[in-house]
């Protein structure tokens, strides 16, 4: 097993890929194809970004990129809510994970300054 698979922050990511693709499956077709193909487009973007963060020497460019990153997710899984796709508890849930993912990229990114 890679080394990067041992992180948390790849770890918490992945779970919340996982999460992305139990719930966009209920989505309405006019959001399925296009913002929950979106979200797991740029969620799966942000583990390569972690991938990629943990093999470099320097680092920080890397994860400022994957926390612009889950910002978007974040970004698209409330505007999923608003539009009735999500329900309150699976948003509370997910963003409990994207929460999670936030700090330890922000965490990361503190310990290595």
């Amino acid at each position: 097993m890679a080394q990067y698979d041992e992180l948390p922050v790849y770890k918490a990511t992945y779970d919340l890929l996982l999460a992305i693709f139990m719930f966009t499956r209920e989505f309405k077709k006019e959001f399925k194809y296009t913002v929950g193909e979106s979200l797991k487009k740029e969620t799966i973007e942000l583990l390569t970004l972690i991938y990629r963060a943990n093999s470099r020497y320097d680092k920080n460019d890397v994860l400022q990129t994957a926390r612009e990153q889950i910002e978007v997710i974040r970004l698209l899984i409330r505007l999923m809510k608003d539009m009735h796709q999500i329900s309150i508890d699976k948003f509370v849930k997910v963003n409990q994970s994207v929460e999670n993912v936030s700090k330890q990229l922000t965490g990361w990114q503190k310990s290595i300054k």
